[in-house]
C-alpha cells in the first residue's frame, strides 16, 4: 500500500529541515558547484557536507557529475530553485509583519511611558 501524499510531503520538508541543506540548495539555485566550492560557503566539515549532499541525493533533489577528481552537484529541477525563492518571499513577508508589529509596540510604549519632566 502506498503512503499518503501528506506523508511524502512531510518527509520532503523534513529533508529541507537542515540549514546546511538549505544553503546547498540556495547555492545550486545559482549554478552547479563542485563540492570543494561549496565547503567555504556552507561552513561545515567536509564529511558533514558529504552527508548532507547524500540526503539531498536520496530525496532526488540534486544530481551529480564527475569531472576528473571533482564531483559537481546541480539541482535535479529548476522547480527546486523556485521553491527556495518562494520560501524567501514567504519569510520576507512574515518578517516584515513582525517588524511592523515591533514598531507598533514601540510606538505604543513610547506613548504610555511616564513623563520624566514631572
Amino acid at each position: 500500500m502506498s503512503r499518503p501524499l501528506y506523508q511524502l510531503k512531510a518527509e520532503f520538508f523534513k529533508t529541507l529541515g537542515h540549514p546546511a541543506r538549505i544553503r546547498v540548495l540556495e547555492l545550486l539555485s545559482q549554478r552547479e558547484h563542485a563540492v570543494a566550492e561549496m565547503l567555504p560557503e556552507v561552513g561545515i566539515e567536509p564529511a558533514n557536507l558529504s552527508q548532507q549532499l547524500a540526503v539531498l541525493r536520496r530525496m532526488g533533489l540534486v544530481t551529480t557529475r564527475k569531472e576528473g577528481s571533482s564531483v559537481y552537484y546541480s539541482l535535479i529541477s529548476p522547480q527546486v530553485a523556485e521553491l527556495m525563492a518562494v520560501a524567501r518571499e514567504i519569510l520576507t513577508g512574515v518578517l516584515s509583519g513582525q517588524v511592523e508589529l515591533l514598531d507598533d509596540l514601540r510606538t505604543a510604549q513610547a506613548g504610555s511611558a511616564p513623563s520624566a519632566e514631572r
